[in-house]
């Protein structure tokens, strides 16, 4: 067999890899009379046997010998340019064509579905800088052109892969959460709209110097975002601030308001408590100046109202005022730089024993350890308004005229709240503090008093958090009179009076959650009044002109999207959906111009004239 070397013309056909830097040395030359590549019928002769060969067979013998070097060096290069599965397609293509070289070849093919093919461009540019003749440059050349086909191709590797999971902090609500946080926000709000408040809205963010300085040592758990156009802004941490802000800036000296929405907080979540780093919050504040305490006892009154409402269990209503607070650390000898920083160590009794309170007011807040005792004897009080006639006359509280201001308002608010029928569930405890600076006179928290499993899906947001049985949610609403803080926004420094209370709906939700889940009732996500359905087949026209009727009426309406569903896909449906009611249309009920209307819990059907149906929906659904 004559050895040989193709011509340019011939070369010109093949890669730049194979072409110019594959080439075996042993190659003669060979002539090609033809402008391009010749015919398979087209002899090439060979001067040194006297032979002609067609130059398809001389290049297969020739392939032959060198087989097991070209097979692996296409492999490599393909690698690095196709997918696996187009790998494998290759291999199997190379086989088929070259049956001759089938061990050399399923030996490849193995180690590639091994992991030759995932060596990829790293790999193959570690082959190619072993061919002889092949600069550096001229690799890298190749390489990228690799690498550029590559990336046209696409392939397996280089996609993105989602860590699916919300923030930490933050949860997802399914259609069965989302009707029961409806039903807890219908309750709040009708509650609200009963005391007569009107709602607004505000921004999510405010700027940085309209929050910073309000929340004492919470205003590290303020989430501040980037530089926005030359504006330093924050999310809101509360409904407070910003409302205090919105009555400075709009010139606004009386109102009663509600406003739910979310707030945000840097806070260690717990998400079994139902504390979120992203959560709602219901406020609802009265601003404008009145006779003291009767605003007071009626934001009482809407907590024990709500409360009650939701039946969320058995609860309590502390109730305490900032003046007595500071009254008592004064006489108790608290300098009145550490005032603001002993509320906040004292507001943490109700997380905390009074041994690990007492040592970080003496340990770490400075203070003496006398006075820490004195306050001791004090946050352990608790009664009403014989409480408050108690300390009246206390030798040392009765020095202190902030005390005994707020001794008298305390007072004054019981004998309201006994008007309003709710001193059953008040308690005014003098551990009750509320961290936050811009209260300036009562102060109240509701807390619930039994303790249960809240089965709280706290794994949903991907971060493992183990779920917490026999867990106390705590508190669920607090609040307190912030007379100081519209001034603080007003240019001329004009103070509106206010006082509010905030629900703290997502710990509510987690209760509610709780029992729905231990109930065997079905909680509908839907309000679906009827479904309308056929017992027949080609009625999808009339279905859709009577549910478009009943839509026009007003009624709840839901119909199936297929042309010819069953009647017991149809009627399967109401029940899991707990639609009550289901509109039946036969042939023989379009031409006695009725509509078989059947109960779905009872399985009773009675024919409906057309024309009162839509009546007759309301009538059975009115207290659905």
């Amino acid at each position: 067999m004559p050895a040989f070397l193709p011509s340019d013309r011939v070369a010109h056909h093949f890669s730049p890899v194979l072409s110019a830097r594959c080439q075996p040395p042993c190659w003669g030359k060979i002539s090609v009379h033809h402008h391009h590549l010749p015919p398979p019928h087209v002899t090439i002769w060979d001067p040194n046997t006297s032979t002609g060969y067609s130059w398809i067979t001389l290049l297969l013998n020739w392939i032959t010998p060198h087989l097991a070097w070209w097979t692996f060096f296409l492999l490599d290069c393909t690698a690095a340019v196709m997918p696996h599965s187009q790998m494998a397609i290759f291999g199997c293509c190379f086989l088929v064509a070259f049956p001759a070289a089938m061990n050399t070849l399923g030996m490849a093919s193995l180690l590639l579905c091994a992991g030759l093919a995932g060596r990829r461009s790293r790999l193959c540019v570690r082959s190619l800088r072993t061919l002889s003749g092949m600069t550096l440059s001229q690799i890298d050349e190749e390489v990228a052109k690799l690498l550029k086909l590559k990336a046209q191709i696409g392939g397996d590797e280089g996609k993105h892969q989602f860590t699916l999971k919300t923030a930490k902090g933050t949860r997802d609500y399914n259609p069965k959460q989302m009707a029961i946080r409806e039903r807890v926000f219908n309750t709040i709000i009708r509650c609200f709209k009963r005391h007569g408040a009107e709602t607004i809205d505000t921004p999510v963010f405010e700027l940085k110097e309209t929050l910073t300085g309000k929340y004492g040592e919470d205003s590290k758990l303020i989430y501040d975002l980037k530089d926005q156009g030359g504006e330093l802004l924050s999310l809101r941490y509360d409904l407070t601030v910003p409302f205090a802000r919105y009555l400075a800036m709009n010139k606004i000296t009386n109102i009663k308001r509600y406003h739910i929405a979310k707030v945000y907080r840097r806070d260690n979540p717990a998400m079994t408590r139902g504390r979120y780093r992203e959560f709602y919050q219901c406020d609802f504040d009265i601003a404008g100046q009145y006779d003291p305490m009767i605003p007071d006892a009626e934001c009482l009154k809407i907590v024990h109202e709500i409360l009650s409402e939701l039946e969320l269990g058995d609860f309590c209503i502390k109730v305490n005022d900032r003046r007595i607070l500071d009254g008592m650390f004064a006489v108790c000898g608290v300098p009145d730089d550490k005032f603001r920083t002993i509320c906040s160590t004292v507001d943490k009794l109700d997380k905390m024993s009074w041994e690990v309170v007492k040592s970080e007011m003496v340990n770490e807040k400075g203070l003496s350890e006398e006075a820490a005792d004195q306050i001791g004897q004090y946050v352990s009080m608790q009664g009403g308004m014989d409480l408050a006639e108690r300390l009246l006359q206390d030798a040392k509280m009765s020095q202190s005229k902030q005390a005994c201001a707020g001794l008298t308002d305390m007072k004054q608010l019981f004998s309201y709240l006994q008007l309003f029928q709710v001193t059953d569930k008040v308690v005014f405890d003098l551990s009750l503090a509320r961290g936050l600076d811009y209260y300036t006179g009562v102060i109240y928290e509701a807390i619930l008093t039994q303790t249960g499993p809240v089965p709280v899906a706290a794994t949903q947001n991907g971060a493992g958090e183990k779920a917490e049985e026999g867990v106390s949610v705590g508190s669920v609403a607090g609040g307190g009179r912030y007379d100081g803080l519209v001034g603080m926004f007003d240019p001329k420094g004009r103070k509106v009076p206010c006082v509010g209370v905030s629900i703290g709906i997502e710990r509510v939700f987690s209760i509610m959650e709780q029992k729905a889940e231990a109930s065997a009732q079905k909680v509908r996500t839907t309000e679906t009044q009827v479904m309308v359905a056929s017992a027949q087949r080609n009625l999808l026209n009339e279905r859709l002109r009577l549910t478009a009727e009943l839509w026009n009426a007003g009624i709840k309406a839901e119909v199936m999207y297929k042309k010819n569903p069953k009647l017991l896909s149809q009627l399967q449906h109401c029940e899991d959906s707990g639609i009550p009611l289901v509109a039946i249309l036969g042939e023989q009920e379009l031409k006695d111009g009725v509509v078989k209307l059947r109960t779905v819990h009872s399985r009773e059907e009675v024919d409906v004239s057309r024309a009162e149906l839509a009546e007759e929906i309301k009538k059975r659904t009115s207290d659905v």
